[in-house]
């Protein structure tokens, strides 16, 4: 990447702006999972985005066909059951939570890279990553007499995306956005259709039916609020992928956690969710860690984007 086309205030306006879109869709999932199904929502939200995808690439904006469709496909099982696990959790708990779980990515990153790869990593990263799992525990806020195993789903989620971090790295520095992004809706759709040859039509009614309905009735206006996450969620990566392009990933990727304030603003402005100060802290020492683990790491990770390889620039 050239130098002078670097453009630092631009790259963080367009990071923000694709979180705050991602920050608005993200709490539409309700509007779904109240009746909808979510094995059907990923294949429905899924198929919609590879022909999205395919369109951007048939107009010459990159190359949908990946250089190894197994490389592509087995990084693809990581993050699209990071995402499987992080919708299922919208329909039982709260955005703010989701999100804070997903952004503990990068801590488990760096514990995969000094336990498998034997990088070595100064004291001040170590203290981040101790520092954003007790975060992470301030936000689940466990209690011995009542363990909910499913508040510990949204870090199960973030480990997956961060196992997907380190394997793309590994075995996709060759392809480009366009295929890894397609790579990635495809599995969920094939999740979504395995989920739904499974279960049963039908299920439980109400949002903790969300995970457990097979196939339900596609009315008018789930259609519009899946058609509404699909398009939201691509410009929004659009954004975030822009803003990768035109400026220093290290400095830029610490705007991605701008998502816990904009998801957790529109949950209480649509749902009337809120978070108790004891979240909030524990979201403000996640946020911390990151940015601590970003700035002094070489090649920062996108949270909820793929960035390109320079080798595909």
């Amino acid at each position: 990447m050239n130098d002078t086309a670097l453009r630092p205030g631009l790259a963080a306006l367009s990071i923000i702006g694709g979180m705050f879109t991602l920050g608005i869709t993200d709490n539409f999932v309700p509007y779904i999972s109240e009746t909808g199904s979510l094995w059907q929502f990923h294949m429905v939200r899924g198929i919609m985005a590879v022909v999205m995808l395919g369109l951007i690439a048939a107009l010459g904006f990159g190359v949908i066909k990946p250089i190894s469709w197994r490389a592509v496909m087995g990084r693809s099982l990581f993050p699209a059951t990071a995402m499987l696990i992080y919708f299922g959790c919208l329909s039982v708990l709260p955005i703010g939570v989701v999100v804070a779980g997903l952004f503990t990515a990068p801590m488990f990153v760096l514990l995969i890279s000094v336990v498998f790869q034997g990088a070595r990593v100064g004291p001040v990263r170590l203290g981040a990553v101790l520092l954003g799992f007790v975060g992470a525990l301030l936000v689940i806020q466990p209690d011995p007499r009542a363990l909910d195993p499913v508040a510990f789903l949204p870090i199960v989620a973030g480990m997956l995306y961060a196992i997907g971090a380190v394997v793309t790295r590994l075995w996709c520095a060759q392809e480009g956005t366009i295929a890894l992004s397609a790579g990635f809706f495809a599995m969920l759709a094939v999740f979504g259709a395995i989920g739904l040859l499974v279960l049963p039509a039908g299920g439980p009614t109400g949002f903790d039916g969300f995970v457990h309905r097979g196939w339900v009735q596609l009315t008018g206006a789930m259609w519009f609020w899946i058609t509404v996450q699909a398009v939201g969620s691509m410009i929004g990566i659009a954004l975030i992928f822009r803003g990768y392009l035109i400026g220093e990933a290290g400095h830029v990727a610490v705007f991605e956690y701008s998502l816990l304030v904009f998801a957790s603003f529109w949950a209480w402005v649509l749902w009337g969710q809120t978070v108790n100060l004891i979240a909030l802290t524990g979201m403000a020492l996640i946020a911390g860690a990151g940015v601590v683990i970003t700035l002094r790491t070489d090649e920062a990770m996108p949270v909820r984007a793929v960035k390109v390889p320079e080798e595909a620039l």
